[in-house]
């Protein structure tokens, strides 16, 4: 990439020379993210902004499209938006040690996050948010997802590597799976399958939800400490978003890397938006949302950077409205070089943009 800069080449130009052939790789040019010129009509604009208040911690923002809802992992409790009135409704609370993931099993009419701190999973009443159990996990609990076929839940342990599966009909752990690193996000394939961003390790890890068993693990070359992670269910293309400022697109059959796409600094959520067919990165450090319209399985264009807050790190997206739910409060800079800003205490919200179009 460097030497194709110094160049001045550009990989998406139909145009080229033998020389430049030469010169460039066939390798490279395949993978590259061939980036249109950004829309002349910004992509989106803020139409809401809905004040979540202290505690001054949060961590993942998760849609429920189909009941018009979104969850923020909020401190101690679990806030729940009413993504029609775009107001907050409610809260699951008393979750001492932090929640982080969320997950929804309808045909159990419950859903679940964590208490990162105790290592448990927190089944709770998705009529009432009451809780309901807590379910004894591992250390560290983080990302939650629920696969379709099997209706289990898997709840991510990022420190001691390994992911509870709980079964909702019963409330139980039935397995645990050894992921052999420290782990980050996690997306169902909707076919039986979870995948899970290998922070550690830099790679993918892919589980069988029936087997509760890891069944491939796929290095992604490129991607340093990766976070978020989304997926495209039609085209079996995975988004992992790196903190080297890249997403890498995978092909979820053999994990072959088919796009690199550029984003902010500080990104910690990667969505895709199945309807419109967009990927979005939230980068924290930066204060901006990176856009990309996919065009092919394989072909990504870049579309006007969103400028959200510095601190909007984590978000979700709403596929049946398009609306996207970003998480930020105020920040004031921190007086250690290189140290993270320090968040203005009661200011967290969560900034609700439409699209454009």
């Amino acid at each position: 990439m460097l030497a194709m800069k110094s160049l001045r080449l550009d990989p998406c130009r139909r145009r080229k020379t033998s020389r430049m052939r030469r010169l460039i790789p066939p390798l490279i040019l395949a993978s590259v993210a061939c980036a249109s010129p950004a829309y002349a009509i910004p992509a989106y604009r803020q139409v809401a902004t809905i004040a979540l208040g202290a505690p001054d911690r949060w961590d993942y923002v998760v849609a429920d499209a189909p009941a018009h809802r979104v969850y923020i992992a909020h401190g101690d409790r679990l806030a729940v938006i009413d993504t029609e009135a775009n107001a907050l409704i409610g809260a699951v609370e008393g979750i001492a040690g932090g929640t982080h993931g969320t997950a929804i099993s309808a045909a159990t009419e419950q859903g679940f996050t964590d208490d990162g701190r105790a290592g448990t999973a927190i089944a709770f009443d998705l009529k009432t948010l009451a809780v309901v159990k807590a379910i004894p996990a591992g250390d560290d609990a983080d990302a939650i997802a629920i696969d379709p076929v099997s209706g289990h839940v898997f709840v991510v342990e990022g420190d001691p590597g390994t992911i509870t599966v709980v079964d909702p009909r019963t409330n139980i752990a039935v397995a645990t799976i050894g992921g052999g690193e420290k782990m980050e996000y996690a997306v169902p394939d909707g076919a039986g399958a979870i995948f899970v961003a290998g922070t550690e390790k830099g790679d993918i890890l892919k589980i069988d939800a029936l087997g509760n068993r890891v069944v491939a693990r796929w290095p992604a070359a490129g991607c340093m400490k990766p976070h978020g992670l989304a997926y495209d269910r039609a085209n079996k293309r995975l988004f992992m978003g790196c903190t080297n400022g890249v997403i890498l697109v995978a092909d979820a059959s053999d994990g072959r890397i088919v796009a690199t796409l550029p984003i902010g600094r500080g990104s910690d959520a990667v969505v895709f938006d199945a309807v419109r067919r967009r990927v979005f990165s939230s980068n924290g450090q930066d204060g901006t949302i990176s856009i990309y319209q996919q065009t092919t399985p394989d072909r990504y264009d870049a579309l006007d950077t969103l400028h959200t807050a510095v601190s909007g790190r984590t978000m979700a997206v709403d596929s049946m409205t398009g609306h996207l739910f970003v998480a930020a409060a105020d920040t004031q800079p921190n007086p250690v070089p290189g140290g993270r800003p320090h968040v203005v205490p009661g200011t967290l919200r969560v900034l609700v943009y439409a699209p454009a179009d």
